[in-house]
């Protein structure tokens, strides 16, 4: 699933989030098996996201990931089982990235205040590949204030706002011309007050003596994209900013109490959207960068198109 070179640490999973609302084991609704056997062996989901009772921000998407491969002749079937219905109606599609992982989406962000629920009926449900759905899942979770981060890696600025206002402009480093940050909008994948981040565990460099070697756990981290991408407050850059000229290795640095004060605003789904960096945009399955797709990107990997959800 994972794409794309790493950034400045963390390692990766092939799981959409370390936080998820696990779907296996017991299922999160009520539901009952079949009354029937099924014809085959079962499909089931592995994970939901978000979990339910959470509040998320305007950028989340629904991502479902189901423990064995959906054929393509049964995913229009299989998405119209995923009915989706919010306290605001919105329009919005089902997207493939690969053949175990389907993420709903918006056309644009979520409306702030909705309330939002994914009802998986997969009952008897075929994955086209032999196996059949034998439980119904049901996650239902609330869109909460828009906040968004802008990251400019050329101004060495990133501008927050909440809900259209403006709060602060804090300065910050991105990557480093070797080890470029990832350009275009990223949902937040979850948060860690500290994380142990090395630069063997992302491909840089397991030699010691090599100079882009590190060992390092650091605080306030806001997890961006699989391959390791955070907004963190680093030792070895401790007062980021123009006058600094210091890369990451492709992370966006915060001073210690920017990054403390960034961490206690930011949730799961609120949209950081980072400029001016040589890279590119994050692909949309690493991570939760789905909105990088535009909006017929994004129909092109559907395979029952456009839907308005259903009103709660």
């Amino acid at each position: 699933m994972l794409v794309g070179a790493s950034a400045c640490g963390g390692g990766g999973s092939d799981k959409a989030s370390g936080d998820d609302g696990k779907a296996s084991g017991k299922p999160s609704a009520s539901a009952s098996p079949s009354p029937t056997k099924p014809a085959g062996p079962p499909m089931l989901l592995e994970t939901i996201t978000p979990q339910t009772g959470t509040t998320v921000g305007v950028a989340m998407p629904i991502s479902v990931i189901f423990t064995d491969p959906v054929a393509a002749k049964a995913r229009a079937t299989v998405e119209k089982h995923m009915k989706v219905s919010a306290s605001q109606p919105v329009a919005g599609a089902w997207h493939w990235m690969g053949d175990k992982r389907a993420d709903w989406r918006p056309k644009d962000y979520w409306p702030s205040g909705t309330t939002v629920k994914i009802d998986a009926d997969m009952t008897g449900v075929s994955n086209g590949n032999g196996r059949y759905g034998v439980h119904g899942y049901t996650h239902t979770f609330k869109i909460g204030d828009d906040v968004r981060a802008d990251v400019s890696v050329t101004g060495h600025t990133m501008k927050v706002t909440r809900n259209g206002a403006p709060v602060r402009t804090l300065s910050i480093n991105a990557g480093s011309a070797e080890y470029p940050t990832w350009d275009g909008t990223m949902a937040v994948i979850d948060k860690q007050e500290k994380v142990h981040m090395t630069s063997c565990s992302v491909g840089i460099s397991c030699d010691k003596g090599n100079p882009n070697y590190y060992d390092l756990t650091l605080p306030w981290d806001i997890h961006l994209t699989q391959s390791g991408t955070y907004v963190h407050y680093s030792t070895g850059d401790p007062n980021p900013g123009s006058g600094s000229a210091r890369g990451s290795h492709g992370c966006v640095h915060l001073s210690l109490p920017d990054a403390k004060w960034f961490y206690g605003q930011v949730k799961q789904g609120d949209p950081v959207t980072i400029t001016g960096s040589p890279r590119g945009k994050a692909p949309a399955d690493n991570g939760y960068a789905d909105f990088n797709l535009g909006w017929d990107q994004w129909l092109a990997g559907s395979a029952s198109g456009e839907q308005t959800t259903a009103t709660l």
